[in-house]
């Protein structure tokens, strides 16, 4: 458990996000817009291979920002040469396309870049605001369990941040963004779903997600979370998958901001919304 305390001590503005699956030239947006709003210091929640091209190119502008950087099971998988992705899939349909996509990634990140993945930290903590804070992937029980807005009930959140010790827990991996709030005398506690960067968000539009988060007004109040939608240069990327023979199912997530894969895992309100 990396503790992050020493150096968020002084922070009062976060960007927090995950999934970056690649697209590097989400990230770069990414990058500029929390710099634009002040952000005093970035944290992702890792995945930062799978589904897009160029799989080096994600890895090495984080190194090169110095982006505070969490393990996700896409990155403990490449790192260490594992034969999947781990990303939980049960579906065979989910499995066939992760498999081309854990395939591509492995294949095209660097030894040097699989080492630097070996070494993230699976989770962090800090201590900051008046708040105990985790930094995760999936969970803080389990690096590819999915925490979805339908599914997570306030009485398991309750659970999980008594279990942890902990006030605010911050994940990625469904690639979904929400957050929900403990109410009366527990209202500083709650879950926040970053979202992911590297793929839209199911809805329709091609912009990306990431969350902006600020201190609270007072020690130990409820921090303000903010999710600030990001463009980029989809149709770039959309080109590069292409040339990269990566699947056209891929391409067509970007290019219209609907999932074409991965649709199995979602719950049933969350499937509802989804053109396919």
């Amino acid at each position: 458990m990396r503790d992050l305390t020493p150096e968020l001590a002084k922070t009062s503005r976060l960007a927090v996000f995950g999934g970056v699956y690649n697209n590097y030239l989400s990230l770069d947006a990414t990058l500029a817009e929390a710099a634009e709003q002040g952000a005093d210091q970035v944290i992702c929640l890792g995945d930062l291979g799978g589904f897009g091209p160029f799989p080096d190119r994600s890895i090495e502008r984080l190194r090169s920002a110095e982006v505070i950087t969490i393990q996700g099971n896409y990155d403990d998988s490449v790192g260490n040469s594992l034969p999947d992705c781990q990303c939980g899939y049960s579906d065979p349909r989910d499995n066939h396309f992760a498999r081309i996509s854990y395939d591509y990634t492995l294949r095209n990140t660097n030894a040097e870049n699989r080492e630097w993945l070996r070494q993230l930290p699976a989770q962090a903590q800090a201590n900051i605001w008046g708040l105990r804070l985790r930094f995760a992937h999936g969970s803080p029980r389990r690096v590819n369990e999915f925490l979805w807005e339908s599914a997570t009930p306030s009485p398991f959140i309750r659970r999980m941040l008594d279990e942890t010790g902990t006030d605010v827990v911050f994940v990625t991996h469904t690639g979904l963004h929400w957050q929900r709030w403990l109410g009366d005398s527990q209202h500083h506690r709650g879950v926040v779903n970053v979202g992911a960067i590297g793929r839209p968000a199911n809805n329709g539009d091609t912009r990306v997600w990431y969350a902006l988060v600020d201190a609270p007004s007072e020690p130990g109040g409820t921090p303000e979370v903010t999710f600030r939608g990001v463009e980029y240069d989809y149709e770039k990327l959309a080109a590069e998958m292409r040339a990269e023979a990566l699947p056209e199912e891929f391409v067509e997530t970007i290019l219209s901001g609907w999932w074409t894969t991965c649709l199995e895992i979602l719950p049933a309100k969350e499937r509802r919304i989804s053109r396919y």
